[in-house]
């Protein structure tokens, strides 16, 4: 039985040694990009047996990300190839607070041509939990096709769904269509894990008691909304709002992977059969370890860490 599927794109990065612009950097270090690869690790990291559908080049970059994923326990069964197109890249600044600059080389990558076909394998009925962020179906539609197909599979055999919208509206055609595919796909989810304000966005509605209705009324058991320094607010069908709060962060680092980390908490603690107050505690708390390293996952905790953090900061 596998406890998570994840589906993404993985790409190529290379991030800048020194500070400075972007433009302006001449050496880099190569590592792995990509949301759903940040989840996988974390989960990986606590314990969770994690398979990982995409789909990579037939090239330096695509082998290496292959042998990365393998590395960190995350397994490659769902991994399709293209000897057409090339895995895509990423560039980032490096940066001593705040967010870092990123340049993205992924348009008509491997991954752009991900379809129904090469996923058709994948039985549900051995999977735990199916982990779908806002970013694939914005890159084609051919893999909006199969992340829709995935989730329609997940749902009809009683898997678990979690959704984060993850918003990226420059890769969208217009915000229309970002806001009307995303809610669409939210309708499938069991629990969804929008910020603010991403909410805010979608729904068109400004409290998050409001943006939390809204997605329960679509069919979620448990909307959870991301709010920085306030930490999480949890809303379930017939019961108010809750908010946990976060942990206390003297620096920021970098902030890319802090959402990453906080879906790793709440699919943790869901895994493990705990209750939304808790999972919104190891999702803060992962969130903060995240923004406090450098990179998009280095922050992400074991166990072992996760608990110790949690203990030492409550």
């Amino acid at each position: 039985m596998t406890d998570v599927v994840l589906v993404g794109e993985p790409m190529g990065l290379f991030s800048a040694t020194e500070y400075g612009s972007l433009k302006d950097a001449k050496e880099f270090n190569k590592s792995i990009a990509g949301a759903e690869f940040n989840v996988g690790i974390g989960l990986a990291r606590l314990k969770h047996s994690v398979e990982y559908v995409t789909k990579v080049g037939q090239d330096p970059i695509g082998e290496f990300i292959v042998e990365e994923i393998e590395k960190e326990n995350i397994g490659s069964d769902f991994i399709s190839y293209s000897d057409t197109y090339q895995t895509g890249l990423m560039l980032k600044s490096k940066v001593s607070e705040g967010d870092p600059v990123t340049a993205y080389y992924r348009k008509s990558s491997a991954f752009t041509t991900l379809s129904k076909e090469n996923i058709a394998g994948i039985d549900f009925s051995k999977v735990k939990l199916l982990h779908v962020t806002g970013i694939p179906p914005a890159v084609s539609e051919t893999v909006r096709e199969a992340i829709i197909y995935l989730m329609k599979k997940a749902k009809e055999a009683g898997t678990i769904i979690t959704f984060d919208p993850n918003l990226r509206p420059s890769l969208w055609n217009s915000t229309e269509e970002m806001i009307e595919v995303l809610n669409g796909l939210a309708s499938y989810a069991d629990v969804v894990l929008p910020g603010v304000s991403e909410g805010k966005m979608l729904t068109g509605i400004d409290d998050i008691e409001g943006m939390s209705q809204y997605y329960l009324n679509l069919g979620a058991e448990a909307v959870i909304v991301k709010s920085g320094e306030e930490g999480a607010y949890i809303t379930e069908k017939g019961k108010e709002t809750l908010n946990v709060k976060g942990f206390k962060v003297s620096h920021v680092v970098d902030t890319v992977g802090a959402g990453d980390g906080f879906a790793v908490g709440i699919i943790h603690a869901r895994l493990e059969g705990l209750s939304w107050e808790e999972a919104a505690t190891y999702a803060n708390a992962i969130g903060a370890l995240q923004v406090q390293h450098p990179g998009d996952n280095e922050g992400l905790p074991t166990k072992e860490e996760l608990e110790a953090y949690i203990k030492a900061n409550k």
